[in-house]
């Protein structure tokens, strides 16, 4: 009897050891509650500048096509293609034949009208010869202004040559011009702005462009003319954009894009990181910290994303913290840590 009383004891004294151990690995198992870590940043009220980026084409601001009037041989060939001229400055020479005709002519008409101007004030010749005179003075002065100026070929712009399509000694045909000299300081583009967007285009407006072939450089230009129509099947009016280009780096038929400003409003700004998506919706959310510590999540109207940072339309006020680092674990009214 005492022997069973004595293994009654131990077995109990067995099974109480066993269920110690049992509650305490059931306590191990379960985990201690971790307060999510965040990272805030305070909304802020910033100015947000709205507008558009277009795509254009770098334009030369004048095209000359260097040509006489009529045909002729080309004596002389004084530029070639990538020279830079001024204005004025003498480009190529046709044959002076006909020049040097018109020359003389003048010269004759000059001297006799010289001599009847004598003759006529001593009542030598009539009025009537004398106008007749005059007139032909005028006339053989037109007529050599007219030689000179499709004899001796000027540049009327100050510009780079950007073709040549004869040699000295070739017959000017009239088919094609001797030179192309296109003015590039400054330049101009032209940007098809949107319809809706029409009326808040103006002249002066300052735009911002930027040029794949030059990378890291940007470019300020003017709006120099809005154009008066509107296209009926693309819905876009013509802006014309004058680009300084002092430098010259601009070079007519590079692809630019041109982002041109509307206005500048005054809106909350946060950090990008901010932004959680809505899974299924589509929505853009934020996490707010609340003054006890907490989260609440809330839906905004995103405006416009600048490099880091978006403009936020409603949903967020200035001076507000919202967690930009920490939103995987995290659900509305779940207290947090700030680090």
């Amino acid at each position: 009897m005492k022997k069973s009383l004595a293994y009654i004891v131990a077995i109990a004294a067995l099974c109480a050891c066993t269920n110690s151990q049992t509650a305490q690995q059931q306590a191990a198992a379960v985990p201690e509650q971790v307060t999510p870590k965040v990272s805030v940043v305070a909304a802020t009220h910033q100015k947000v500048e709205h507008g558009d980026v277009y795509s254009s084409t770098v334009l030369a601001n004048v095209t000359n096509n260097i040509a006489p009037q009529t045909g002729g041989r080309i004596q002389r060939i004084l530029v070639d293609v990538g020279d830079f001229v001024k204005a004025g400055q003498v480009l190529a020479e046709m044959d002076r034949v006909q020049l040097d005709q018109a020359s003389l002519n003048l010269a004759n008409s000059e001297t006799e009208l010289s001599r009847l101007k004598e003759l006529y004030a001593q009542g030598g010749v009539s009025k009537s010869d004398f106008e007749a005179a005059e007139l032909a003075v005028k006339v053989a002065r037109s007529s050599y202004s007219n030689l000179l100026e499709n004899t001796v070929l000027r540049a009327p712009v100050a510009g780079v040559v950007t073709a040549r399509n004869y040699d000295r000694g070739d017959m000017y045909g009239m088919t094609s011009p001797i030179f192309i000299v296109q003015q590039i300081t400054p330049v101009k583009l032209l940007v098809a702005v949107s319809e809706s967007d029409y009326a808040k285009v103006h002249k002066g407006d300052e735009v911002n462009i930027t040029v794949d072939a030059l990378p890291g450089r940007n470019f300020s230009g003017k709006v120099n003319k809005v154009y008066p129509t509107i296209d009926p099947v693309t819905h876009t009016v013509n802006v014309e954009v004058i680009v300084p280009n002092s430098d010259r780096a601009l070079r007519p038929g590079m692809f630019a894009k041109v982002a041109v400003i509307f206005e500048t409003v005054y809106s909350i700004v946060i950090p990008d990181s901010a932004i959680v998506k809505q899974q299924g919706s589509g929505q853009r959310m934020v996490y707010v910290l609340k003054d006890d510590g907490t989260v609440a999540l809330r839906a905004v109207q995103l405006g416009r994303h600048m490099g880091g940072e978006y403009e936020i339309l409603s949903g967020v006020e200035a001076g507000e913290n919202v967690v930009v680092k920490g939103q995987t674990a995290l659900r509305s009214g779940v207290k947090v840590e700030v680090i």
